[in-house]
């Protein structure tokens, strides 16, 4: 199918919208000014997430008015049965920003009709970092070729993870996992944009990343970068169900994945207390 679109003029246009919206967005960081909402307890939003998804639909449909687009603030937008779907997070780590601090990104990623990325970008602007990749293309930060770290022992690996937006509500919140990973790495981190942390995996910042329960506009952007620098991906258990929807997500370098598996097992089979 993607052979009928131009991929590196997608990602061209995506590159142009990412930069736009990021113009638009950091006038806004450690502005006293932010005005900031909750679309839950734990979860946040400001206008500048929602002026930027605008400006990037905008020019996306632009430029494809017969693609879906789906955004996080947003929702779906243009052709209902396109084959072809933009997944936008116009500002992921939102957090972050409203807090002041300096990790935050936006993604985007081009798929087919099933969510298979065909292309992703992931902008952080406050470091001046592009990672983009196309599928049988490779991954790529500025003109350097990303490829994943090359630990080969789960206690050497540092990890990321994060946390389910119902954290407070439901016992499946990743809490065990996270008491199972903590002592048997080198350490665990939550940089609080699952792009970002993708992102991180795919250059060999990171070593793995897990998670569940995730938006496709989190991380299919970053799935793409991690399987093109010869990265693995799967779900919690070794298989492919789940994971372009964001239902269970373990992505690695590859060489520490079944030792991921394995303390993902043991993270599965401990008590949960009652929600």
């Amino acid at each position: 199918m993607s052979e009928s679109l131009d991929l590196s003029a997608a990602l061209r246009i995506a590159e142009t919208a990412a930069r736009r919206a990021a113009d638009l967005v950091l006038p806004h960081f450690r502005s006293v000014k932010l005005k900031v909402l909750r679309k839950s307890a734990t979860d946040l939003v400001t206008e500048a997430d929602r002026r930027s998804e605008a400006l990037i639909a905008e020019l996306l449909l632009r430029a494809y008015p017969d693609h879906a687009l789906i955004g996080e603030e947003g929702g779906e937008q243009g052709a209902a049965a396109a084959p072809y779907r933009w997944h936008i997070d116009p500002l992921d780590g939102t957090t972050n920003f409203a807090r002041g601090i300096p990790y935050f990104a936006i993604s985007l990623a081009l798929s087919d009709a099933q969510n298979v990325p065909l292309l992703g970008l992931v902008y952080d602007p406050v470091h001046e970092e592009c990672f983009k990749a196309v599928r049988g293309g490779g991954a790529w930060l500025g003109r350097k070729k990303l490829r994943v770290s090359r630990t080969r022992k789960l206690a050497d690996a540092l990890l990321a993870s994060g946390f389910p937006h119902d954290k407070r509500v439901n016992p499946d919140n990743n809490t065990e996992e996270w008491a199972c990973f903590v002592p048997r790495t080198q350490s665990v981190r939550r940089i609080g944009s699952a792009a970002l942390e993708l992102c991180y995996v795919a250059a060999g910042r990171l070593d793995g990343y897990w998670e569940a329960r995730v938006q496709t506009w989190d991380v299919l952007a970053g799935l793409l970068m991690v399987e093109e620098s010869g990265g693995r991906l799967s779900n919690y258990r070794g298989g492919s169900e789940g994971v372009y929807d964001g239902a269970q997500i373990v992505a690695s370098n590859g060489r520490i994945h079944e030792e991921m598996l394995e303390v993902l097992v043991l993270g599965a089979a401990a008590p949960r207390p009652r929600a």
